[in-house]
């Protein structure tokens, strides 16, 4: 028999569910992790619970308070969070996020300031930059338009410079890759002194034969006589200068090649001799490098550069 409350019902109406009542303090609700109620379940399949089949009729569980449980949102919150942080570094200035990465100033290409020029000093430095995987800023130079910060950190508006990262300002391709040596010396691209002077008088007799207009005046002999020299250098001590591995002297002579290449073709309709095998194989070896791609100048950008030169 189903016992009622001390209180009169009026008819027709069901009576209120009744509560406990407990004597002292009150409990702190318990606090449930693994277990849930048949309603909670409900609401996490996005269903309604189901209703009692009875009025009176009460679950088997107080209900719970999930005071506890963790937020399933706070891992989210994390996440978005981690995002925010990594587009807000995205979106720092240059100067904040490339804090202590070395920097070099190099020559912009003629008529097109936003584009690497055909400078081989300033490409040597960056070759050796790559070849020793050393992070770094390339910036632009116009050369016939020098900026004013330029001109401030080199009032001499020679390129390249280069900054290791610690502020100070280097000129010469010679010292900028001497110190980039002793501050990266792995790999070690050092040239033993004995071979570092091979090939180094190929360049300036290049100039004197691409601006020559007198075809007996000797100029094309000597350029010959150079590569003739390296030839039989390389033929005794090949594929580079100093044997298997590239160093300092390759990464001096591949621009200076890549110029007398494209120059000489374009203004004079003049080829290395196909004689010097060993000259075409060193130079084919360069130019695939994948340092020596990245930082060439395109062959429009390099005739570009020397027609005033050459024409004047």
């Amino acid at each position: 028999m189903l016992t009622l409350p001390c209180f009169t019902t009026p008819p027709h109406q069901a009576p209120p569910p009744t509560r406990p009542v407990r004597s002292g303090p009150v409990p702190a609700p318990e606090v449930s992790r693994t277990r849930t109620t048949t309603a909670t379940r409900a609401r996490m399949a996005g269903s309604r619970p189901p209703r009692a089949a009875a009025s009176g009729e009460t679950s088997s569980f107080l209900p719970l308070i999930n005071i506890g449980t963790p937020k399933p949102r706070r891992r989210s919150t994390a996440l978005a969070l981690s995002g925010l942080l990594l587009l807000v570094l995205i979106g720092l200035p240059d100067a904040a996020v490339a804090a202590n990465m070395a920097e070099v100033c190099v020559k912009a290409a003629v008529g097109h300031p936003d584009t690497l020029g055909d400078c081989p000093f300033s490409q040597r430095v960056l070759l050796t930059l790559e070849e020793k995987k050393v992070p770094y800023q390339m910036k632009l130079i116009d050369v016939s338009n020098k900026p004013d910060w330029f001109l401030k950190i080199n009032p001499e508006g020679k390129v390249p410079v280069y900054n290791g990262g610690d502020g100070k300002w280097i000129a010469d391709s010679d010292v900028i890759t001497q110190v980039i040596e002793e501050k990266y010396p792995t790999p070690s691209l050092v040239t033993p002194p004995e071979y570092a002077s091979v090939g180094s008088k190929i360049f300036s007799t290049f100039v004197t034969f691409l601006k020559s207009k007198d075809a007996s005046d000797g100029s094309e002999k000597a350029l010959v006589d150079e590569l003739q020299a390296l030839e039989e250098h390389l033929k005794a001590h090949g594929p580079y200068i100093n044997g298997a591995n590239i160093s300092a002297v390759d990464l001096s002579l591949a621009p200076k090649l890549y110029h007398l290449q494209v120059a000489l073709e374009h203004f004079k309709g003049w080829k290395v001799p196909e004689t010097l095998t060993s000259v075409h194989a060193y130079t084919e070896a360069l130019f695939s490098r994948e340092s020596f791609v990245k930082t060439k100048a395109t062959k429009e950008n390099l005739i570009a550069g020397w027609a005033p030169k050459v024409n004047p």
